[in-house]
């Protein structure tokens, strides 16, 4: 399946102690304290509504989330939302670029030919799995490299299978899409800059039948190079319509379509050894065929979601999302090989011009219903549902067979071809089927036990079956099949000792089927693994809120630990066991909102110390801190509202030093990046906006392969964006 180009070329100190200090200023603050009353736990909190709002800047008030029926004031977890304006304020374009404002997440790099998408850590555990839209779970091996749709981004952190299902090891993080709003606007940007970049976009809402109805139509079309990298190429674009019936009436309908399609050169980084770019390696050289590589993506996705709130104050969501997405890759690995070589010289090594073409679908349906109601002194806010979800996975592999074709003396280190004049033959070398199938069954209830104390309780129960069947090139067809079944818990309880605090201590745990990664990227699956028990994960934290400043600023910390009691291990003769225990220990900060009205903030900062505390396997690696964890990594970003229509803003990330594996014996540098916004607003339809990213053009490491390389294959890094340059222009209307 291959997707035509849609869009032309010509087109279209302790960095800890920085945060902590805004956290001890802002608590010796008036606290506002109030008692809280027992009629509290009755509040049901307006409709949000745009006009005449007070702003709070980058504070989010609540999840979007059905299962999280109360303010994040009151939900006893750590859970970082990154709003639209900072979105906006920063131009992040990508989830990537998104999650770069929440510390605790690091990235990896693609394995397995075509590289697998999005690969993010959350607290030391892979969240590949646990990635959702609108509390939906999203499938698909993909870079989501657009945010055009994207209203904000939840983080929740530690485990969770309670509200996400399966993995959420360590999170989860949930994107929500912008909806039809009950005011009229329009908004079109055009931007230019650096690396060849431009981009367009247009959000427009109307409202229908005298305010009974709205639609809103977001559009998008993106073309550039990537800074610091030489050839990288990306394109696309994308068209999402919604439509919301029902408005301001106890029974509404939204219905949504989502379009995008990229068009790419893939980038597979640079080789390296030891988490350390080769001498004579430039940090832009391109060591793939650009003639040959491809990355062509076509994702489609139709959502419908019923809501209806009941006379007795009862609300039901019924939420239906059907998805399809189509990729079609050829990727050339960056690994080299060095045995024989002249120095300064490689052979390609790993997979060269290899090909997958991969189909993603899924059907998934899910129900929640919340009620407020009392047993005598006691009251509840309590959430059922249901979720039923069908996910799919076909993957056909190719090779264009070029590897024996590589001069006996190599190429040069320093000047990679990047095209490929020989010969090629292209055969299909196997496929790959995979399904998923998920039913759960769950209930959380936030008891209110008084004025001051609250109990959290929460039970789900996952079924889920995997099928995978693999067929060789000479049509060898090997099933597997498991099933698997188990039930998830959380409880917390919370004290209030103002009305703008909390304090809690929670308890959760998750759990890692052998088919979590079916149709993410169809592994995880084989005769081997089939009848593995799940991987087990228990999480305790303890943590503070406090909202001040008026409640415009949210002030977070919490103390965590993660533990991982049955890690999947593979023995030296292929087999299996559930033999490792690893954990994680750690402390997080977090401040969003305004310090002033014309200060805003959001800054948050995470220290783990983690490490392997048993393995069967390698015994090695028992005391060493795991692979791509830092123990130290912050993320601020602020801005500031000047007279006459300028606004400044800065931010910056620290990434401390990584393992590369969690042998712990190579090691990832640790880095500092800058950012800058220069906002200017003409007047009320016109605005300007200059984002300067990586100032310092700093060449650090974004995604990580966790493996160390060898003579006969080295490993690769893949580097962040160097030095960019972005003008922006905003009409609204």
């Amino acid at each position: 399946m291959r997707t035509a180009h849609l869009l032309s070329r010509p087109f279209v100190s302790g960095p800890q102690s920085c945060l902590f200090s805004v956290f001890a200023a802002a608590l010796v603050t008036p606290a506002y304290a109030q008692d809280a009353t027992a009629d509290e736990r009755q509040v049901q909190l307006a409709p949000l509504t745009v006009s005449g709002q007070r702003s709070t800047g980058s504070r989010t008030e609540a999840s979007e989330s059905a299962k999280y029926a109360k303010p994040l004031l009151d939900v006893p977890q750590t859970i970082t939302v990154v709003p639209g304006q900072v979105l906006q304020e920063q131009n992040a374009l990508s989830l990537q670029q998104a999650l770069s404002n929440v510390s605790g997440i690091t990235f990896n790099a693609g394995e397995g030919g075509a590289g697998s998408g999005d690969s993010i850590n959350i607290r030391g555990f892979s969240a590949n799995a646990n990635l959702q839209i609108d509390g939906l779970r999203d499938s698909g091996q993909k870079s989501r490299s657009d945010l055009f749709n994207t209203q904000s981004v939840e983080v929740i952190k530690g485990p969770n299978s309670v509200f996400g299902g399966a993995g959420t090891s360590g999170g989860s993080i949930n994107m929500i899409s912008k909806q039809p709003t009950a005011h009229d606007f329009t908004e079109a940007d055009a931007g230019l800059g650096t690396a060849s970049y431009r981009r367009v976009t247009l959000d427009a809402n109307r409202v229908l039948a005298g305010g009974k109805a709205a639609m809103r139509l977001n559009l998008m079309g993106h073309d550039s190079n990537v800074a610091g990298r030489n050839a990288i190429f990306k394109r696309r674009w994308g068209v999402a319509p919604s439509l919301a019936l029902g408005l301001n009436s106890p029974t509404r309908l939204t219905l949504g379509f989502f379009h995008q399609s990229d068009d790419n050169l893939p980038d597979y980084g640079v080789p390296a050894f030891r988490g350390k770019m080769l001498e004579g390696v430039s940090r832009n050289a391109y060591f793939g065929w650009r003639n040959l590589d491809r990355e062509k993506i076509s994702q489609n996705a139709l959502t419908a979601k019923i809501e209806h709130d009941f006379a007795s104050g009862a609300k039901l969501q019924n939420l239906s999302r059907y998805s399809r997405l189509s990729r079609d890759t050829v990727i050339s690995a960056s690994h080299v090989d060095l045995r024989g070589m002249q120095p300064g010289y490689y052979r390609p090594a790993g997979p060269q011009a290899y090909g997958r073409d991969a189909a993603t679908t899924l059907w998934i349906n899910q129900t929640n219903l919340t009620q407020r109601f009392d047993t005598g002194v006691l009251g509840h806010t309590l959430v059922t549902g249901f979720e039923i979800a069908r996910e799919t996975y076909d993957r056909t592999t190719s090779s264009y067979n070029i590897n024996r074709q590589f001069p006996a003396g190599g190429y040069p280190l320093a000047r990679p071809p990047g095209y490929w004049t020989g010969t090629t033959d292209l055969q299909n070398s196997g496929r790959n089927e995979t399904s998923l199938d998920t039913r759960a069954l769950y209930a959380t209830d936030s008891i209110a036990l008084g004025p001051r104390w609250d109990l959290n309780l929460g039970l789900r129960y996952d079924w889920i079956d995997g099928r995978s069947n693999a067929t060789t090139a000479a049509g060898v067809r090997t099933s597997v099949d498991s099933s698997d079944g188990r039930l998830s818990g959380r409880t917390a309880l919370s004290f209030k000792p103002a009305d703008n605090g909390r304090i809690y201590l929670a308890y959760g745990t998750a759990f890692n089927p052998s088919a979590e990664f079916l149709v993410s990227n169809g592994s995880g699956l084989d005769a081997a693994t089939a009848s593995l028990a799940p991987e087990k994960n228990t999480s305790l934290e303890l943590g503070t809120k406090w909202d001040v400043r008026d409640r415009q600023l949210a002030l977070t910390a919490a103390l965590f630990q993660v533990d991982k009691t049955n890690a999947r291990e593979q023995m030296a003769d292929g087999s299996y066991l559930l033999a490792g225990e690893q954990r994680v220990r750690g402390l997080e900060l977090g401040a969003a909102g305004k310090v002033t009205p014309q200060w805003d903030l959001f800054a948050n900062y995470t220290f783990m110390a983690s490490k392997t505390l048993k393995s069967l396997n390698e015994p090695a690696r028992v005391g060493q801190a795991l692979g791509n964890t830092p123990r130290h990594s912050l993320n601020l970003w602020t801005t500031y509202a000047l007279p006459q229509g300028w606004t400044v803003g800065y931010g910056a990330r620290f990434v401390g030093t990584r393992n590369v594996t969690s042998a712990g014996d190579g090691k990832l540098s640790a880095y500092w990046v800058h950012s800058a916004m220069v906002g200017y607003e003409l007047n009320r339809q016109w605005k300007l906006r200059l984002n300067l990213d990586n100032i310092g053009n700093k060449a650090y490491v974004a995604g990580v392969r966790q493996r160390l390389g060898e003579q006969s294959r080295s490993s690769a890094v893949e580097y962040g964006e160097g030095r960019t340059v972005r003008l922006t222009a905003l009409y609204q209307f």
